[in-house]
């Protein structure tokens, strides 16, 4: 009997958008843009908990919507789950 050949595995296509908009409880417009774990290569400090986010984890990148691209210094990344989570509990020092 011969030895079966593996099918490499088959990659799924992601049901998660990107990008999205989102308006915040603030009334103002969000840009949030996923940042997958293969591509989060920086230490950032996320403003919702003030903890790491250590290169290699997923999450969100977010600025207000009406900045546009041009908004590089406010961006802010978050942990996907803070993010989420923001109206539950109010952002740290630094997002303010």
């Amino acid at each position: 009997m011969g030895r079966r050949r593996r099918e490499p595995p088959r990659r799924l296509p992601s049901t998660l958008p990107t990008r999205r908009i989102e308006t915040g409880p603030d009334g103002y417009d969000y840009e949030v843009r996923v940042v997958t774990a293969a591509r989060a290569v920086k230490v950032y400090r996320c403003p919702g908990c003030d903890h790491e986010i250590r290169s290699g984890t997923a999450h969100v990148v977010v600025w207000p919507a009406d900045m546009g691209e041009a908004a590089v210094d406010d961006r802010r990344h978050w942990h996907t789950p803070c993010w989420a989570n923001r109206t539950n509990r109010g952002p740290t020092r630094r997002w303010s």
